[in-house]
């Protein structure tokens, strides 16, 4: 099970919380991101990224002042805090300090799911308080673009091992009608006989085999069970 330590970007670059806002932006353009941690010393306390950065002063873009009408429903911290956001020089005024991190033993599984849920496109990696890593949503697909070589390159079983794993693996699996099938594997190319009751069974099977490492081809010569028995 690949962790965000087997996938994540060690060497970050960072800011510190009295660099400038000026800095940030051109950080950012010349190291090709979309986001920075902000660590003192050691420790990370925050992350300032390009939506930071959206509303400023120098843009034009900062946040239009709000009728009067429209101030009497809106609390005067907030509108403070967009001031700050819009003309702020330094780091530690537009940062998020609630920053979403996780360990260096954090299944993937976990983080694309935080990712998602969070919708962020990246996530510090911690030891304790102190930064170790970023994973991004690009260190992801970097590594599933690289995760069939590794399967291969892990499988040493052999066909003999291949074909029992594939069984275990549908004897789990209750859409599974193994008895109706049977499977072999011949120099780590799978081959599918017998009957199948549905078209989603038939290509789960085939998908639950092609991600069983040694793997590298699957024959399906199974027909459905309607055609089987005669049935019209």
């Amino acid at each position: 099970m690949l962790t965000a330590k087997d996938v994540m970007t060690a060497k970050v670059f960072t800011v510190a919380p009295d660099d400038t806002v000026r800095n940030v932006a051109a950080l950012l353009t010349d190291h090709g991101v979309s986001a920075l941690p902000v660590v003192d010393g050691d420790k990370l306390v925050g992350i300032v990224s390009e939506g930071d950065l959206m509303r400023r002063e120098e843009l034009g873009t900062a946040a239009r002042p709000r009728s009067w009408w429209l101030n009497i429903f809106t609390e005067s911290a907030t509108t403070a805090a967009d001031y700050t956001k819009a003309h702020a020089r330094h780091v530690e005024a537009v940062m998020t300090r609630n920053v979403v991190t996780v360990d260096e033993d954090t299944p993937l599984a976990d983080i694309a799911n935080l990712l998602e849920k969070r919708r962020i496109k990246r996530v510090p990696v911690v030891r304790g308080d102190k930064l170790v890593g970023i994973v991004s949503r690009a260190n992801l697909i970097r590594a599933l673009a690289t995760a069939r070589d590794r399967q291969l390159a892990a499988s040493a079983a052999g066909d003999s091992g291949i074909r029992e794993e594939i069984l275990e693996k549908l004897r789990r699996e209750p859409w599974a009608s193994v008895g109706a099938w049977d499977v072999t594997v011949t120099d780590g190319t799978v081959a599918f006989w017998g009957r199948y009751r549905t078209e989603e069974e038939q290509e789960a099977s085939r998908v639950l085999a092609e991600n069983t490492p040694g793997v590298r081809s699957v024959e399906d010569h199974r027909i459905p069970i309607e055609v089987y028995y005669g049935a019209t």
